[in-house]
């Protein structure tokens, strides 16, 4: 699913404007980017935890030229999904196979 499509269904089910919707959507986004990005996380009660997580330095091989390569510390976007959500993916990937 892409952006538009969230768009378009949340303002379908909802019966908002599709551009209301869309300036809500670019918001939550902005603001999650920002916190995540101040090393706070965020709780969201049925769906999970975005959180920033510390990604250790190590050394890697560049393949084609056969030398060793020092890839620094980093923080990266962490999401931890909660276990009802885990629960209802798994019921749907039962389902289908």
């Amino acid at each position: 699913m892409t952006k538009q499509e969230l768009i378009n269904t949340i303002a379908e089910r909802a019966e908002i404007n599709k551009i209301d919707v869309e300036h809500a959507i670019n918001t939550a986004f902005d603001v999650a980017k920002e916190t995540i990005a101040n090393g706070d996380s965020i709780f969201i009660r049925g769906f999970g935890t975005l959180s920033p997580k510390r990604r250790q330095a190590k050394v890697a091989r560049n393949i084609t030229a056969g030398t060793s390569v020092v890839v620094p510390e980093t923080i990266v976007p962490h999401f931890k999904p909660c276990k009802a959500f885990k629960g209802q993916v798994n019921e749907i990937q039962v389902i289908n196979d």
